[in-house]
């Protein structure tokens, strides 16, 4: 069983590795964490929109930022420029 701080690491490693320029899809993070990866994906999607919540990182629509409430559909993931609030 994944725990939730690996995944909070995973989202965090991979965005941090593209930078704040470009994003990462949340299926890239459970496909990092394990073989059997589409079971992953709502607790991907969890967590991703708790490190939104807290300023880690921006969940983006169509490249834009989104309330990490209303994360649904097709997202990416990307670190939070250093400064933005």
């Amino acid at each position: 069983m994944i725990q939730e701080s690996e995944i909070e690491a995973g989202i965090i490693r991979l965005a941090g590795a593209r930078g704040a320029d470009a994003s990462i899809c949340p299926s890239d993070v459970a496909r990092a964490l394990a073989t059997e990866w589409r079971c992953l994906l709502g607790p991907v999607r969890r967590v991703a929109a708790r490190l939104a919540a807290e300023g880690q990182i921006d969940v983006l629509r169509k490249g834009k930022p989104i309330d990490p409430a209303a994360l649904r559909g097709v997202v990416r993931l990307r670190i939070r420029r250093a400064g933005q609030a």
